[in-house]
């Protein structure tokens, strides 16, 4: 992949994230809000806010689902098909401990992908009725705080020089 290549895809995605996020900023923006005005949530989320809303907010809901099923759902399946890929490339190796290497390589990264994705879809994507708010603090917790601090713990655990040595001040403590 060129550099070129790389400078449009960063600059798309963050044009169309942007664009994306104007769009439904603009639109939040005409509702109306009566009574309390007190988000239970970490912070200000789209769906917390909407909540607050006694207007009719089916529209900006159909819309919002429109605009980022898209952005979420292709990222997502594109994953997917690599890993479909990378496992039929993997299978193929002769050795044990070749496809045992490779597998320990891609599993973490699929695992902090899926958390990331499954918690994203799950609110985002599912059905916005039936659901707690502690649902949906859970799941916003997954994708905000869990997965970018599960993220540099599996990668660098997997340097052996880091896990000798998380696991001499694991062991020196008891």
């Amino acid at each position: 992949m060129g550099a070129r290549l790389k400078h449009h895809l960063v600059l798309g995605s963050w044009g169309l994230s942007f664009a994306i996020t104007v769009i439904i900023v603009f639109l939040i923006s005409g509702l109306n809000f009566c009574g309390e005005n007190i988000i239970d949530h970490f912070f200000c989320d789209f769906l917390p806010i909407i909540q607050l809303s006694c207007s009719d907010t089916r529209l900006l809901q159909t819309i919002d689902l429109i605009l980022t099923a898209p952005v979420t759902l292709l990222p997502f399946m594109v994953i997917i098909v690599s890993y479909v890929c990378i496992s039929v490339v993997i299978v193929k190796i002769p050795t044990v401990k070749g496809r045992q290497k490779a597998f320990s390589t891609c599993s973490s990264h699929l695992m902090v992908v899926s958390l990331f994705y499954t918690s994203l879809i799950a609110i985002y994507l599912g059905p916005t009725s039936g659901r707690s708010v502690i649902t949906l603090k859970v799941l916003s917790l997954m994708y905000t705080v869990v997965t970018p601090f599960l993220n540099p713990l599996i990668y660098t655990l997997r340097n052996q020089e880091i896990k000798s040595t998380v696991i001499k001040l694991v062991c020196s403590k008891r």
